[in-house]
């Protein structure tokens, strides 16, 4: 991936479940090279309600971003983003790429609640990865690239219905407003640490398109 001369707006990385910025390094870097400045954004992804989550995301980003940036989020990192934009807390221009996000709400997590402990693994997360997406950003392209290798927790829940990257169905990452989907094959975790979804990435926040 070759770097552009040309001032790329920065990236706002977000994290998934149980995940923290630091997993998301492999990606960020493969972003750098490409010629984006990279902010990552850390979140209590179970402790706290993904309400304050948000809200804290969307001072963040009007402290980092003002004049605009690209955000990119990971599985709840997606739909966190989301619940964001849709409180209202940041306003700036920018696309909006999402990998593996539930957006129909994902049956792992569903399954999961009736695990002893599960639901205090799950915490605050619970609600948001059951549900999926509650409302659609306004006047912004939103991208989607979704895994296809399907090893994950899944396989620990019963299985899910194929495609699937291990932990989310391809179908749980569909919604006819996305302005481009991707599939790629990849599993839920291992897209954070592919070349192949790195470049994906870079072409739609570049153009808008994969």
């Amino acid at each position: 991936m070759k770097s552009q001369s040309t001032t790329q707006p920065p990236i706002i990385l977000i994290h998934g479940l149980w995940f923290r910025a630091a997993f998301m390094r492999a990606l960020a870097r493969r972003l750098e090279a490409a010629g984006f400045p990279v902010v990552p954004f850390n979140y209590q992804s179970t402790g706290q309600a993904l309400d304050l989550s948000a809200a804290q995301l969307g001072a963040f980003c009007a402290e980092q971003a003002a004049e605009g940036a690209h955000l990119l989020g990971h599985s709840l990192g997606g739909l966190l983003i989301l619940r964001m934009l849709q409180q209202g807390g940041w306003n700036a221009p920018g696309r909006l790429l999402l990998l593996g996000t539930p957006l129909q709400g994902s049956a792992v997590a569903r399954r999961a609640r009736a695990w002893p402990g599960m639901s205090r693994l799950f915490g605050h997360a619970d609600e948001a990865l059951s549900g999926g997406l509650q409302t659609w950003p306004q006047g912004r392209e939103v991208g989607m690239i979704a895994g296809t290798t399907p090893f994950g927790l899944g396989v620990f829940t019963g299985g899910l219905p194929r495609p699937n990257d291990g932990t989310v169905t391809v179908a749980e990452t569909c919604d006819a407003r996305l302005t481009a989907r991707l599939e790629l094959p990849v599993t839920h975790t291992g897209m954070l640490y592919s070349k192949a979804v790195a470049e994906a990435a870079v072409g739609f926040l570049r153009e808008g398109r994969f």
